[in-house]
């Protein structure tokens, strides 16, 4: 097989599992209406969250880009991204782990929008993920 049609082969067997695979609010999902044959599939969870440091303002959909245990790591990560010109927001859930969100949303869409731009310009943080909020 030459190098085009492995890849071509990759994509379709990509395609036919992303497609015989049903997803629900939590895992994995594709949520794709670009153009591009693949997209890395966007890890989504529910959560009950509040935000900390600040009036809690509710939006429905988050990117989340890191999660800690220690609410002293969350707030020195705030920093770092900041310095990055993210605008970040630390929210508890739960469980007591801290989500730093980088964007809030009332769409999905937007999220995902988002999410895809994060992954295109910054390849650390390639494992966003979409947090929506019960």
């Amino acid at each position: 097989m030459t190098m085009n049609r492995e890849k071509l082969f990759l994509i379709a067997v990509l395609a036919i599992l992303a497609s015989s695979c049903g997803s629900s609010r939590k895992g994995s999902s594709r949520f794709d209406d670009s153009a591009s044959p693949y997209v890395k599939e966007v890890t989504v969870r529910e959560e009950k969250v509040r935000t900390i440091d600040q009036e809690d303002v509710v939006y429905g959909y988050y990117v989340i880009i890191g999660s800690f245990k220690v609410v002293e790591n969350a707030r020195n990560f705030r920093t770092s991204l900041t310095k990055e010109s993210f605008a970040p927001v630390i929210l508890e859930n739960e469980n007591g782990l801290f989500r730093v969100s980088v964007a809030a949303y009332n769409d999905e869409k937007a999220a995902r929008n988002r999410i895809a731009q994060i992954r295109n310009n910054y390849e650390k943080y390639s494992d966003v993920w979409l947090l929506i909020r019960k």
